[in-house]
């Protein structure tokens, strides 16, 4: 090389030798790496720091090659303003040329396993090539370990501490092991925290996700699949026992209103028992279903509620409330069904007077109140609707026959009318 070309080699391998320098020393502060050293690895993460302390030796060893093979060619190039030739030839050898390295692991990227070779030959560029690449492996394995002992753990830990909250709230509503599914769902995720903690910090790469086409060290993401997972799991129990509570607090006021329910179920069910033996006496010829008696087992469930929110078992008092609402009201609909259903016979031989009366009234609107087949057909039909047991169906038909009758008379009525207009306008013509 010429003197200005060795010149121009000198100031990129002095700031090259500056760059691998501060990538070493940052290497070396880097707080993942220290927790590495100092952890009790295991798994995926044992295994490649391994690899990564092996990296980390040889990239000291090259450098400290490559800074001592630098300060020599510096120090020959600064021996003289103008180098002789033998100066040259030696800087050429130095900077371009192959060089001796003893104890190098195998090419970038390659395993770091097994004994380096004694020596080998290689230039101070191809140097370089080797130590980015073991910088490389070893940082993707520092910052990956170090990304997921960042985020995991506190976050497991501010977990445990919610799942602490959780329980404490559990047991002060009587939710507990053995007697509670919520109370064994809070102990598997109190287990499933612990280990995953302790896996996490013995084996963080096991929790590492590499970012799929990044070639960037430490490219990729913590794999939370285990966390997130408890943590709903968490939120499904705390849900719960947010449930028992709201069952404390408005425990009495339920209980009241079951209590209604039931008694306005009772009433309606004592109304359809009157109402079936008053359409027995009054109604002949008529099936009246007959009326279930007051509903006994729900009020020995409501007597259990009572004594639940008594003694302050709210993890049974919240589905039996639940349970006992729905039903409640159904009894309530039951009972005002059969209410209706009694009570059909007197509903009907009601709208039966009520037309036999609207039909008189329009009879004696018309002038028909004296016609004498429309009055024994209206004493036949009030005769029946009135009397005790009141036939029905007899009854029906004595409607519809005073019906036909009044009809038929109002009809004949408006034809005599007309025909009389039609002589009276003859006559004036």
């Amino acid at each position: 090389m010429s003197r200005e070309e060795t010149d121009r080699v000198l100031e990129r391998l002095d700031a090259e030798h500056e760059a691998v320098e501060s990538s070493l020393l940052a290497l070396q502060d880097h707080a993942g790496r220290r927790l590495l050293e100092g952890a009790e690895l295991a798994g995926t993460t044992a295994h490649r720091w391994a690899q990564a302390e092996a990296a980390v030796t040889a990239l000291w060893n090259g450098f400290e090659f490559y800074a001592r093979t630098l300060r020599q060619a510096r120090g020959l190039r600064e021996r003289r303003r103008w180098p002789s030739r033998d100066d040259l030839v030696e800087l050429t050898r130095l900077l371009r040329g192959p060089l001796t390295v003893p104890g190098l692991p195998g090419a970038a990227g390659a395993s770091l396993s097994g004994a380096p070779k004694l020596a080998e030959e290689v230039t101070l560029g191809q140097l370089v090539e080797r130590m980015n690449g073991w910088y490389a492996q070893a940082l993707d394995v520092v910052a990956a370990a170090d990304s997921v002992w960042s985020a995991l753990p506190a976050r497991i830990d501010m977990l445990a501490a919610e799942l602490g909250r959780v329980r404490s709230l559990a047991h002060s509503v009587g939710v507990r092991p053995g007697e509670h599914p919520s109370a064994d769902d809070l102990e598997r995720i109190t287990a499933e925290l612990s280990a995953l903690r302790e896996e996490v910090v013995r084996d963080p790469l096991a929790f590492w996700t590499p970012t799929g086409g990044s070639g960037a060290p430490g490219g990729g993401r913590p794999d939370t699949t285990r966390y997130d997972s408890a943590a709903r799991a968490l939120e499904e129990v705390r849900r719960e026992i947010d449930a028992v509570l709201a069952v404390r607090q408005d425990a009495e006021q339920r209980l009241m209103k079951l209590r209604d329910l039931l008694t306005r179920a009772d009433r309606t069910l004592a109304e359809a028992r009157a109402a079936r033996g008053e359409v027995l006496a009054k109604i002949a010829a008529s099936e009246v279903p007959a009326v279930s008696g007051p509903p006994a087992a729900l009020h020995g469930r409501l007597a259990e509620a009572v004594e639940h929110r008594r003694y302050a078992q709210w993890h049974r008092l919240s589905p039996l409330l639940e349970e006992l609402e729905v039903s409640a009201e159904d009894e309530l609909e039951r009972a005002r069904s059969q209410l209706s259903a009694v009570t059909a016979p007197l509903a009907v031989r009601a709208e039966l007077r009520g037309r036999l009366d609207a039909y008189k009234a329009k009879v004696a609107q018309h002038g028909l109140a004296e016609d004498s087949l429309l009055i024994e057909r209206y004493d036949t039909a009030r005769r029946m609707l009135w009397s005790a047991p009141c036939d029905l169906r007899a009854a029906e038909d004595a409607v519809l026959r005073y019906q036909r009758a009044a009809q038929e008379a109002l009809q004949h009525r408006r034809q005599t009318r007309d025909a009389a207009g039609g002589a009276m306008n003859m006559g004036a013509e």
